[in-house]
């Protein structure tokens, strides 16, 4: 599990998070969502430390961030996966080399045993046989498949992908949500998504942490967020007629509790 706990940061003065707390539990997606602005990215950053918080505290597991030990980072850095929203796929590596390439980097295993991990892997993510392939002749489902691939080869405990639909269309970015949610549950992964797309709210979203100005405004499941009462939260996730629309059959539908 990774919990935050009063995360704040400041640029040039301008509060950009403001006593962020929050709990992303394993085996669940975890969805942070809110308007562009909103401080989804530079929460994550302060996350993973790439960026540090002016205050607040991060624990993974029992363990706090800025008490670890220089050799509880290196092991935190080889549990983390992360999903970039451009896949950053080296193009001069075939798929195998680049799925393999955090196996070449943090650990000591023999070549043949590598490639047995990566094809374990690419079958995962179904993609059998596309280990000679270059990103170039890969279509953008595939591309983002591969960079999957790529993120959870290390069996991480923590996954964190950034707009993983981002360019995709409908139909391929519901293979993402899906596999996303498989292998999370599968692999027991506290999986963090930051995302803009209402269907994957809608499909994944087992927790959300809706941000609004830098604050937590909402917290809640996909199961809640349709009888929220929250104006900004519905301004922003019933956008569209569509959504409005299932909002308000869902409404109709609700059971009446007085």
């Amino acid at each position: 599990m990774i919990e935050i706990k009063n995360i704040s940061k400041k640029f040039d003065g301008k509060v950009v998070l403001e006593t962020i707390s929050a709990k992303f539990k394993p085996g669940i997606c975890n969805l942070i969502i809110g308007a562009s602005g909103s401080g989804k990215t530079v929460l994550v950053k302060c996350i993973v430390d790439l960026i540090h918080a002016d205050s607040g505290s991060v624990f993974f597991g029992a363990l706090e961030l800025d008490n670890m030990t220089p050799e509880q980072r290196k092991e935190l850095r080889n549990n983390l996966g992360m999903l970039f929203q451009g896949n950053a796929l080296f193009d001069s590596m075939t798929v195998e080399e680049n799925v393999r390439f955090p196996l070449d980097m943090f650990t000591q295993l023999g070549y043949e045993e590598k490639v047995e991990k990566v094809n374990q892997i690419l079958a995962r993510v179904n993609l059998q046989g596309v280990n000679s392939k270059y990103p170039a002749e890969l279509s953008g489902g595939m591309k983002k498949r591969v960079a999957l691939a790529r993120a959870i080869v290390l069996r991480p405990k923590y996954l964190f992908c950034d707009e993983p639909n981002s360019g995709l269309d409908p139909q391929t970015a519901m293979v993402i949500d899906k596999l996303i949610k498989d292998v999370t549950v599968e692999f027991n992964i506290t999986t963090v998504v930051v995302t803009h797309d209402m269907n994957s709210v809608m499909e994944i979203g087992d927790y959300i942490l809706y941000l609004h100005q830098g604050r937590k405004e909402w917290e809640g499941s996909n199961k809640d967020i349709i009888y929220s009462q929250n104006e900004l939260l519905n301004k922003f996730i019933f956008a569209s007629e569509f959504l409005q629309d299932a909002k308000a059959m869902r409404m109709t539908q609700q059971p009446n509790t007085k």
